[in-house]
């Protein structure tokens, strides 16, 4: 007995064939969507953010996709997997290590300091004309010192010079008040070092362990399992929501205070995820060790001085 041929595959419908009824056309993928997929699955960006890019010399403006380094899953996921490749490395590479790397800036080259000796004139030849009302002849020399910035980064200066055409960045002022009822914490001049503690064995082995810390908001009411309050109208609602929107500032300020009590730069690695009733909590594994009493210091100062 012969069995039956399989049947012969059909084409796809044309998605612009006007007999297709409205179901059909809508469970058609749409070409949106499968592109999404496609640079999602080959780890390309999703969310690129447009930046205008002018060219110094002709003048010509183009709009360019960058990245947009999101590190949520959630948003974007080849720059989260980037992200966490990245954080994954750094880790590997850093997190035992017992000494400094040098991070001394190497001497400059004879060509790195013509260029900038270059610069400085024309910066000088812009004044002049500036001051002779010569527009034509600054702009010139506007569009050489731009020119010569780019030479600069292609020969290996780190940083950048402020362009004279360049508005004037008002300056940045910051509240230096404190407020007297917040709690002394201890002060040690911050040495340029992320080594902690170090301690010495019966059989002279020198360990440096680490530190797993969790940072948890306060309460603010009895809650269920479920994490709804189980008394409304005593929960606390607004320190809540306080808290939570503010729960970035007083991460930061906590690292700035720990880091001035213990003296040196502490390094970390952390991730931020919200309890049952919502309120956010720190997971960090942090290198070096501190003694608990000393923790709960600097937890309890940090909250006191953000509010």
């Amino acid at each position: 007995m012969n069995a039956a041929p399989d049947p012969e595959p059909t084409a796809p419908q044309r998605a612009d064939d006007r007999r297709l009824s409205r179901v059909q056309r809508a469970k058609m993928p749409r070409a949106v969507d499968v592109l999404t997929e496609v640079a999602a699955n080959n780890g390309v960006c999703t969310n690129l953010v447009p930046m205008r890019r002018t060219d110094t010399v002709t003048g010509l403006t183009s709009i360019i996709g960058v990245p947009c380094g999101s590190t949520l899953a959630s948003k974007c996921p080849a720059c989260s997997l980037r992200a966490k490749r990245l954080r994954m490395q750094q880790c590997r590479e850093g997190w035992h290590l017992d000494d400094e790397p040098d991070l001394t800036p190497d001497e400059a080259t004879d060509d790195q300091v013509d260029l900038v000796e270059w610069r400085a004139a024309l910066e000088d030849a812009r004044a002049d004309a500036d001051e002779a009302g010569d527009l034509s002849e600054r702009d010139e020399l506007d569009a050489a010192i731009a020119d010569v910035s780019e030479q600069m980064l292609n020969a290996g200066i780190r940083g950048s010079l402020p362009h004279p055409a360049d508005p004037a960045k008002p300056r940045r002022v910051r509240s230096t008040k404190r407020r007297q009822d917040a709690p002394n914490l201890p002060f040690r001049k911050v040495e340029d070092t992320t080594i902690g503690r170090t301690f010495l064995g019966n059989d002279g082995t020198v360990f440096r362990p680490s530190t797993f810390l969790t940072l948890t908001c306060d309460t603010y009411g009895r809650v269920k399992a479920d994490g709804t309050p189980v008394n409304p109208n005593t929960y606390d609602y607004r320190r809540a929501a306080r808290d939570a929107i503010h729960f970035p500032r007083l991460v930061d300020r906590f690292w700035q205070n720990l880091r001035r009590v213990v003296g040196y730069d502490v390094q970390y690695f952390a991730a931020v995820e919200p309890q049952k009733r919502l309120a956010p909590h720190l997971h960090a594994a942090v290198r070096g060790t501190f003694p608990r009493a000393l923790l709960k210091q600097v937890i309890a100062a940090t909250y006191h001085q953000v509010w």
